[in-house]
């Protein structure tokens, strides 16, 4: 007898820290049967700024106490929005998977922490809430990402292997998808954290909308390579970054154009370096998150990568919600035991599931 289908609200909120992606999904568990409708539901620039103070910080403080209200308040707008726009058979929501906002992330001493208050959003939705996706795999000395590859295993179904799915936010993260057996998955380095850090510190805008800026610089070979002297890069699979582990990347004394430019060939030999570790050459490279709309990102991968790279949205994936639509995926594989994580993604010592489920009052 097949599982029960249930409908699944993803929240995702990632390193970029630009607002909340909200995301319907009715799956199995095991298998995705159908996407429904999504929306993005931004942040002000004003809280923006005040969720990067905190970044970094480890220890409860009345400030991030606010800053939490506040930002899981937001994620049940986004649901309320959701919901509103959605039509009468997307509505019965059965469980919602609530990823918070990563604020500091150290799985070498495991520790993680996203902040989101997994029962005040149950209480103001009135909604299942599975949320500490994380903890579970941090705890058991796993890295605690990247956890969407189980996702992409169920949405790759027939499609020709080895295939390499490549999200591009504000840190990179590889799934590499054989033929058979496990996803093997990894944090690349810094994708379009830095370019984004760089364009806000030269320009006031922490964009460079369409690689505009990157397109008219030229790279710094030795920024580059300074850049990239770093033994992350060579270290084995698995392994995970925090959006600030490399600091501000250095492009002091670079015109705008050309520190863009540098940067955005610092997150795309990052790329090149991860798929160097992978057993093969995949047959292709899919392109997930912001970075694929960036056409100097993307020219800069098809010139270092070994095969084809084309936006997800060629496999007729939503690039724009693969996160939030993975998060819903994992609050249904949570709630039936089922595993979430794998020697061969996070480096936990056997497959795990994980999250916290809380249920309104």
């Amino acid at each position: 007898m097949a599982d029960p289908v249930e409908i699944a609200l993803g929240l995702m909120s990632g390193t970029s820290m630009d607002g909340i992606d909200a995301a319907l999904i009715k799956t199995d568990g095991t298998r995705v049967l159908a996407m429904g409708p999504s929306l993005s539901h931004p942040y002000e620039p004003a809280f923006r700024a005040e969720i990067d103070r905190i970044l970094g910080a480890e220890k409860p403080t009345p400030e991030i106490a606010r800053i939490e209200t506040q930002l899981t308040e937001r994620h049940a707008e986004a649901i309320n929005a959701l919901l509103n726009i959605a039509p009468p058979e997307w509505q019965h929501v059965d469980v919602v998977g609530f990823h918070g906002q990563t604020i500091a992330h150290a799985p070498e001493r495991r520790f993680t922490w996203q902040i989101g208050d997994g029962a005040l959003l149950a209480r103001k939705t009135g909604l299942p809430v599975v949320f500490d996706l994380r903890g579970a795999d941090v705890a058991a000395g796993g890295q605690g990402a990247p956890f969407a590859p189980i996702y992409h295993q169920a949405l790759a179904g027939e499609h020709a292997k080895p295939l390499a799915v490549l999200n591009m936010g504000g840190v990179g993260n590889l799934t590499f998808l054989p033929a058979k057996g496990d996803p093997i998955a990894f944090d690349t380095g810094p994708a379009n954290g830095p370019v984004d850090d760089w364009m806000l510190k030269q320009t006031g805008t922490a964009i460079d909308k369409n690689g505009a800026a990157a397109r008219n610089g030229q790279v710094d070979p030795v920024v580059l390579s300074k850049l990239m002297d770093h033994p992350y890069f060579d270290a084995p699979w698995p392994k995970s970054l925090d959006r600030r582990d490399f600091g501000d990347a250095d492009c002091a004394g670079l015109s705008t154009e050309d520190g863009a430019a540098t940067l955005i060939a610092f997150a795309a030999e990052s790329v090149s370096r991860g798929v160097a570790l992978m057993p093969t050459a995949p047959l292709q490279v899919l392109v997930t998150g912001g970075g694929r709309h960036n056409p100097a990102l993307m020219s800069a991968l098809s010139e270092r990568l070994p095969c084809p790279v084309a936006p997800v949205e060629a496999a007729e994936w939503d690039g724009d919600m693969m996160e939030a639509q993975a998060f819903a995926f994992m609050a249904v594989r949570s709630r039936r035991g089922l595993p979430i994580s794998f020697p061969t993604t996070t480096g936990a010592p056997t497959p795990m599931t994980g999250g916290r489920l809380t249920i309104a009052a």
